[in-house]
């Protein structure tokens, strides 16, 4: 797996989010009770291990498909698919042997139009924050995940326009 650093404020809110289990203090209680800025190592260990095995069990889900399914599924090619993932207008993870995994439901004719608009908007081809923005609750769709949201018939744009304000 290919060690990425981050790239933009949607990683950074899922780092949040996840350090924010683990408080500094919880770790070394002879550590003062003032907040540090830094995780620990043992905190940064243990969210590295979490994050391999959380992406282990996603690319093993039952929804997601190789690429030569997906081009099958799409009635194109293989060669057409990794070119449509190095472009952002498809959702394409890193699998852990080779090649890329990819979610099924990305080509349901309410979602497959607002993939390219949403890589622009979060500043990332990479499959993995735009997966995870996807697939995250939301306050501003009353708890649903931006999917969720657009299977629901929420506008493609509200979506995209969410990813513009989490990408800032």
């Amino acid at each position: 797996m290919r060690n990425t650093p981050c790239t933009g404020a949607q990683d950074l809110i899922a780092v949040n989010k996840i350090a924010s289990a683990f408080p500094v203090d919880s770790l070394n209680p002879l550590r003062s009770s003032t907040l540090e800025v830094y995780a620990s190592e043992a905190q940064t260990s243990v969210l590295l291990r979490s994050g391999v095995e959380y992406r282990r069990q996603r690319i093993n889900a039952s929804d997601m498909i190789s690429t030569d399914e997906a081009a099958e599924l799409s009635g194109t090619t293989r060669v057409t698919i990794n070119a449509w993932i190095k472009s952002g207008r498809c959702i394409g993870v890193t699998h852990l042997r080779r090649g890329f995994k990819m979610p099924k439901w990305q080509f349901e004719p309410y979602v497959f139009p607002v993939i390219r608009a949403l890589s622009e908007a979060l500043g990332t081809t990479d499959g993995w924050p735009i997966l995870s923005f996807l697939e995250t609750p939301h306050e501003a769709l009353d708890g649903l995940t931006p999917r969720i949201a657009l299977e629901r018939g929420a506008p493609g744009r509200r979506i995209v326009d969410l990813a513009i304000a989490e990408g800032r």
